[in-house]
């Protein structure tokens, strides 16, 4: 299990390690949203509806919800550029766990959410609780660092994107290739994208789903658990080459 869990993080990276770590993450990011969802009212993770709701108050004339959304907007961009950051210095100084930490970052606030997401949520600037500054710049954080490992292959929350990557290999998929000439390059499905962005899709919705009941029942400290698995899944490499010098990346 450790041996795999390394692998998930390796700085030499394979189709097989990008797949499995973004459904694990996509998982994650699908019951943060839920989760965050019920108890702010608002999902974190969509960054499209930020930039919409941002123009449509500035219009009406709601100025401070306007403030609110470019500030949602600007968290998400701040965690993102944490992550880009992070992997930097961990190319140049950890080369053998350059993922770990942004891994732990994100493990660190989402503790923070799960222990002190009450507390939180009663403090404001302008018209934005702490907690949606929080939880979106953790989703910022998530799919840098996914996009980062994958080599901008895979994102764990932009559903959208998936959905419409699903779109068009399912297009693909159903084209009948009618023409015999041989000078025509054939339409042909790639399976194994299909199968990628079927499953993230699926892991976000499923993390959706017990996210949304781990906070109906249990409250912010659904999420605890979470942030255990991911110290764990970023000590991995670490704890399975004791002693090994960092390998150059």
């Amino acid at each position: 299990m450790l041996a795999y869990l390394a692998q998930l993080l390796a700085a030499e990276r394979t189709a097989r390690a990008n797949f499995h770590l973004g459904v694990a993450l996509a998982f994650v990011a699908g019951m943060l949203n839920a989760g965050g969802f019920l108890a702010i009212g608002q999902y974190t993770s969509h960054m499209t509806g930020m930039v919409s709701s941002a123009a449509d108050h500035l219009v009406l004339g709601n100025y401070a919800l306007m403030v609110a959304a470019l500030l949602s907007l600007a968290a998400f961009v701040a965690g993102a550029a944490s992550t880009a950051m992070l992997v930097s210095y961990g190319r140049r100084s950890l080369a053998a766990n350059i993922y770990t930490p942004p891994l732990l970052l994100e493990a660190a606030l989402i503790l923070v959410f799960g222990l002190s997401g009450g507390y939180l949520l009663e403090h404001s600037f302008t018209s934005l609780s702490l907690t949606a500054m929080l939880l979106c710049y953790t989703m910022g954080l998530q799919n840098a660092l996914v996009t980062k490992v994958s080599q901008a292959e895979i994102r764990t929350t932009h559903v959208t994107g998936l959905v419409t990557d699903l779109g068009i290999e399912l297009g693909r998929l159903l084209y009948w290739n009618r023409s015999q000439d041989e000078s025509l390059q054939r339409i042909i499905a790639n399976r194994r994208r299909l199968l990628v962005h079927a499953a993230m899709i699926l892991a976000f919705f499923v993390g959706g789903v017990i996210g949304a009941y781990g906070f109906k029942f249990v409250g912010f400290a659904s999420t605890i658990p979470l942030a255990v698995a991911l110290v764990v899944l970023a000590f991995a490499p670490a704890l399975r080459q004791p002693g090994h010098p960092p390998q150059a990346h």
